[in-house]
C-alpha cells in the first residue's frame, strides 16, 4: 500500500464485500434454528481466540467474514430464533435492517436540525403517526405543546423525563445548585431497575426512591401511593417524580393509570408512565384498554424495538410539555448556535436528550411502518396474544403447573408446584437444550418462569414444541 492510499473501499469493492454482507446475514436468518438460542460459550472463550494486539496490516473483508462464522457465531445468543422467549423480544425485522444500514451509509449526526433537516423531521412525523396509531392523546403530537423524540431506550427516556421533574419542581434550581436531598420519586416495587439508575444519576438517591405496595396482580396500590406522598410533604419533602409501569418486566402488570394520574395532579408530581414493552399492544385497538388514562400523564415512552419490529435500539418517547424538558437539558455553546435555531421554528433534538449527538434512527421506524403497515403489524401482536392464553390454557389443565400471575398480553408466568430448586433445574435444561430460551423472575417471593411470545418469526409450532419439552424435563425432575 503506498503512502497516498489508505485502504478505503472504492464503489465496486464496497458493492462486493456489501454483498457477501447482506448474503451471509440472510443465510444466518434463514438458519437460525439450527443454533443453540442460548449461546454455549465459556467465559474468556471468545478473547482467548483473539489476537492479543490489533493487526498492523489490514486484511480482506472474506476473511474477517470467515472469523465472524468462526468465532464471533458461537458467542452469540440468537434474539432472532423463533424458540427465543426469554426477557421480551429484539426483534430486527429485514426491513428495519435495512434501514440501519441505510442510515449508516448516510452517516448523519442529528444533533440540530441544521446538520440534516431531514432527520429531524422525519423523526417527529413519524412519532406523530405512532401518536394515532396506538390511540395516545393528541397533546403528545409535535403540532401542540408537547412532542415526540426517539431515545436510545427506555432507561434514557425514564432519566430524562427525570431530570425534567426535578427541574419543574425546583424552578430550575436543582440544575444550578443540586438536589439538597428533598426531592423524591415513586414506583411500585415491580418498576423496572431503570428508575432506580436514574434517581441516582439524577442526584435524587436510591434513599429518596419510595416504592409503593402492589396487589394481588402487582400493580400499584394508587391509594398507597397517595399515603406516601402525603406523608412525604408533611415531613417538608418534595414529591416531584411518579413512574406508573404498563407491563411490568416481571409479570406483565398494568399500574393502574387513571387514578395514579389523579393523585399526580392534585399532589403536584410529574407522572411518567414506561410502556416500554406492552407499548406495542396499543396498536390494536381491543388491547388499549389498560392504557387508559394517558391523558394525564407528563411522559410515555415504549419501545419499538421490542414489539414493533424495529431493531435495537429505538424508544419513543413523548412529553406533554416540551419546554419543561427542553428547559432541563438546554445549553447553548457558541459553537452549535446558527440561524435555524435561532429563530425558534425548529426542533434541535440535542435539547431531548443526555447525549448531544444522536443517529438517524427514524428511518428504520419509518421502513418498519411503510413496509409492513399497521394491518400486519396489529397482525402479529394479535397471533402472540393468542398464543399466550393458549399456553396459558395448556398449563391450567396440567395439575404439576400452575400461573403465578394473570397472563398479560404476550407474557405467560407459571412455575411447576414442586418448588424453587424444581423450577431451577427445570429452566436451566430446557435453555441447554437449544431450542428454546427461558428465564425467571421472582413473584412472592418464589422463582417463577417468564414465557414470553414476541419474538417475529415465532408460530404455534413453537410454542407447542417448547411447552411439551417443559412437561418431558418435568416429567424427568419431578415424577409423579
Amino acid at each position: 500500500m503506498s503512502d497516498d492510499d489508505p485502504g478505503h473501499m472504492d464503489p465496486e469493492a464496497f458493492l462486493v464485500a456489501g454483498r457477501r454482507a447482506l448474503e451471509w446475514v440472510a443465510a444466518y436468518r434463514a438458519g437460525v434454528e439450527r443454533h443453540p438460542v442460548l449461546s454455549r460459550a465459556a467465559p474468556g472463550e471468545l478473547r482467548d481466540a483473539l489476537p492479543a494486539e490489533a493487526p498492523e496490516r489490514g486484511e480482506a473483508f472474506e476473511t474477517i467474514l470467515e472469523d465472524l462464522e468462526r468465532l464471533i457465531l458461537p458467542g452469540i445468543t440468537h434474539w432472532q430464533s423463533p424458540g427465543f422467549f426469554a426477557y421480551f423480544p429484539s426483534n430486527a425485522s429485514e426491513p428495519s435492517v435495512l434501514g440501519e444500514l441505510l442510515s449508516a451509509g448516510l452517516g448523519v449526526q442529528g444533533m440540530l436540525w441544521a446538520t440534516s433537516p431531514a432527520c429531524t423531521e422525519l423523526e417527529a412525523h413519524v412519532l406523530d403517526w405512532l401518536v394515532g396509531l396506538l390511540g395516545l392523546p393528541a397533546g403528545f403530537r409535535s403540532d401542540g405543546a408537547g412532542g415526540g423524540v426517539i431515545q436510545d431506550s427506555a432507561s434514557s427516556a425514564a432519566l430524562c423525563a427525570l431530570v425534567a421533574a426535578r427541574e419543574r419542581a425546583t424552578g430550575g434550581e436543582s440544575n444550578r445548585r443540586g438536589c439538597g436531598g428533598r426531592l423524591v420519586a415513586y414506583a411500585s416495587s415491580q418498576a423496572h431497575s431503570s428508575i432506580e439508575k436514574a434517581v441516582r444519576i439524577a442526584g435524587l438517591g436510591s434513599d429518596n426512591l419510595r416504592r409503593i405496595e402492589v396487589d394481588e396482580r402487582f400493580a400499584m396500590r394508587p391509594e398507597a401511593l397517595r399515603a406516601r406522598l402525603e406523608a412525604d410533604r408533611a415531613a417538608g419533602r418534595v414529591p416531584c417524580f411518579v413512574c406508573a409501569t404498563a407491563g411490568t418486566t416481571s409479570s406483565g402488570a398494568f399500574d393502574p393509570i387513571e387514578p395514579i394520574a389523579a393523585v399526580c395532579r392534585e399532589l403536584g408530581a410529574w407522572l411518567h408512565v414506561d410502556g416500554a414493552w406492552a407499548g406495542a399492544a396499543a396498536i390494536c385497538p381491543e388491547l388499549r384498554a389498560p392504557f387508559a388514562g394517558l391523558e394525564g400523564a407528563d411522559s410515555y415512552c415504549f419501545n419499538p424495538h421490542k414489539w414493533l419490529l424495529t431493531n435495537f435500539d429505538c424508544t419513543a418517547f413523548w412529553v406533554a410539555d416540551r419546554r419543561a424538558l427542553t428547559a432541563a437539558l438546554s445549553i447553548s455553546p457558541e459553537y452549535l448556535r446558527n440561524r435555524a435555531s435561532d429563530t425558534g421554528r425548529v426542533t434541535d433534538y440535542r435539547d431531548w436528550q443526555v447525549p448531544l449527538g444522536r443517529r438517524f434512527r427514524a428511518l428504520k421506524l419509518w421502513l418498519v411502518l411503510r413496509h409492513y403497515g399497521a394491518e400486519r403489524l396489529r397482525a402479529m401482536i394479535r397471533s402472540h396474544v393468542a398464543l399466550a392464553a393458549e399456553l396459558a390454557g395448556w398449563i391450567g389443565a396440567d395439575p404439576r403447573f400452575e400461573l403465578a400471575a394473570p397472563v398479560s398480553l404476550g407474557l405467560v408466568c407459571f412455575r411447576h408446584r414442586g418448588g424453587d430448586a424444581v423450577n431451577q433445574e427445570l429452566m436451566e435444561r430446557l435453555n441447554a437444550g437449544g431450542t428454546a430460551y427461558l428465564t425467571h423472575t421472582r413473584l412472592e417471593n418464589r422463582l417463577t418462569l417468564r414465557f414470553s411470545i414476541g419474538q417475529y418469526r415465532t408460530r404455534r409450532g413453537h410454542v407447542t414444541a417448547a411447552w411439551e419439552r417443559v412437561r418431558a424435563i418435568a416429567e424427568d425432575v419431578a415424577p409423579a
